[in-house]
């Protein structure tokens, strides 16, 4: 690791670089100063009184560093130790039994299990299948972390020698297969390392830490439901919350700690009434699959023509049902929508020109007042994940630190991904930070610029993470910025 400081300015300010064990000046007077060039004797001496000074505060700098650095390496070390010996049998376990939202309770039943034996106050059964585990050490601040459980029914074609073959029956009672297709395993694995590193250093922070097992983040229902049962009410609430998610879009060994991780979602349905005829005669009925058709390319225009294009949004039709027959025009049509906007302003702007597009639309098609199309918005709802900017700024220097300057993966988020986490964060507003891993090795993106496999995205039959890296740097990036938020 390369830790530097800079300790003055100008002419006199030295580079500390622990990474030679030296310093420097930064410009060339310190080493050419002279009687004659400098304007003599008294000018020279009064430059090293000062030169002394910046030496020993120089020397005060790179012992800093040093320690800190020391500090990184030895949690480095502990946690490559603690995957070896534990944690990568564990990543395996949770891999290999993957359960679908609201019904994770093998998971769960594991989960609360390794943490109890970690000594946290383990409490189990909020909202089906959620944990959470409390470790009291002394007066301070109380911080949460947060891991979600649930997998996916995917049935994983990854090609891993420890792939899941797990099935489960579904919420309608279907046989599926399961798969961690999203990376929770990983979360799960990191919050017991997180859990196990803080109860060892126990003399090194002061407060109370919360680690929360959530379900159903996939159905973004389970931290709403959590919620609901009264965790704060019961456990506190925390003064800090952290969380973090494992990507498949970054390479290992990379932080991103972005000001907005992810966007809100809503998802909205559209009735569509219509009068049902003979497919041979449309002239006799109102046809709702030209109508809704017409309401499909309508919303279109919302983003395009009433959003501000410096502004981000997405509405996708993602379904489209209707009729039963070849030759018989129904008197029904849905529509399912995913809606995606970071500001409530944004939110109100989609979900209103939803409305005025359907329901025009239907009086264009020439359906009476009580006809019109009806658009459900769901309760699944969830408001856009923001980062506190001061908590955010606080821990990107703590992690850069110890962790190093180019450990950020500093890429434009391009996609309008939704995540459940922030009903743990408001009413009340919560100060927050969530960030995410690197999970895919760097030559596997090299390979796909070459022409080679794309990396597989989530929820993918074919995604995969490689578990080490992003385990590892998952529990170390978080015992740091615990660490600093527990200090004594």
């Amino acid at each position: 690791m390369l830790c530097q400081a800079w300790v003055g300015e100008g002419p006199l300010a030295l580079h500390v670089d622990d990474q030679y064990g030296q310093f420097t000046p930064t410009e060339g007077r310190l080493l050419q100063a002279t009687p004659l060039l400098s304007g003599g004797i008294d000018t020279l001496l009064e430059e090293t009184i000062v030169l002394k000074g910046i030496i020993k505060t120089s020397l005060m700098a790179l012992a800093l560093c040093s320690s800190l650095t020391l500090a990184s390496d030895s949690l480095g070390s502990r946690v490559e130790k603690y995957y070896n010996e534990e944690l990568g049998e564990l990543f395996i376990w949770f891999h290999q039994h993957p359960e679908l939202s609201m019904m994770e309770f093998e998971t769960s039943k594991r989960l609360a299990s390794e943490l109890s034996a970690l000594g946290y106050e383990t409490n189990t059964g909020i909202a089906t299948t959620g944990i959470v585990a409390i470790l009291r050490n002394g007066e301070g601040p109380l911080v949460m972390m947060r891991a979600d459980m649930d997998g996916l029914p995917v049935k994983e074609k990854s090609g891993l020698a420890y792939a899941s073959t797990a099935t489960q029956e579904d919420w309608d009672g279907n046989r599926v297969s399961t798969m961690h297709a999203c990376g929770h395993d990983v979360h799960m694995t990191s919050l017991v390392g997180t859990a196990g590193i803080m109860a060892e250093q126990k003399d090194q922070w002061s407060g109370t830490l919360m680690l929360i097992g959530q379900p159903a983040e996939e159905r973004i229902s389970g931290a709403k439901a959590m919620r609901k049962a009264g965790i704060w009410d019961t456990f506190g609430t925390p003064d800090y919350a952290l969380a973090f998610h494992v990507t498949s879009t970054v390479p290992t060994g990379m932080i991103v700690a972005d000001p907005a991780p992810y966007s809100g979602a809503d998802t909205v349905d559209i009735i569509i009434r219509g009068v049902g005829a003979h497919g041979a005669s449309p002239h006799r009925g109102v046809d709702p699959v030209v109508l809704g058709s017409h309401i499909v390319l309508g919303l279109q225009t919302v983003v395009s023509r009433s959003l501000s294009p410096r502004r981000p949004g997405v509405i996708t039709v993602g379904a489209f049902h209707a009729g039963t027959k070849h030759n018989i025009i129904s008197d029904e049509a849905r529509l399912q929508l995913t809606v995606r906007s970071e500001s409530e302003a944004d939110r109100t702007l989609l979900l209103d020109g939803i409305a005025r597009i359907a329901e025009n639309m239907g009086r264009v098609a020439g359906l009476s007042e009580d006809m019109l199309p009806q658009v459900i918005v769901s309760d699944e709802s969830v408001p856009p994940t923001l980062n506190d900017p001061r908590l955010l700024s606080q821990l990107r220097s703590v992690w850069a630190t110890s962790l190093g300057p180019n450990v950020f993966f500093e890429e434009e988020r391009l996609g309008m991904g939704a995540e459940d986490f922030p009903f743990f964060t408001v009413d009340p507003d919560i100060p927050s930070v969530y960030f995410a891993v690197g999970g895919t090795p760097p030559v596997a993106f090299e390979q796909e610029a070459a022409g080679g496999d794309a990396v597989p995205s989530h929820h993918s039959p074919l995604f995969k993470i490689t578990p080490k890296p992003a385990v590892t740097l998952g529990v170390k990036a978080t015992v740091v910025a615990l660490m600093d938020l527990l200090k004594k």
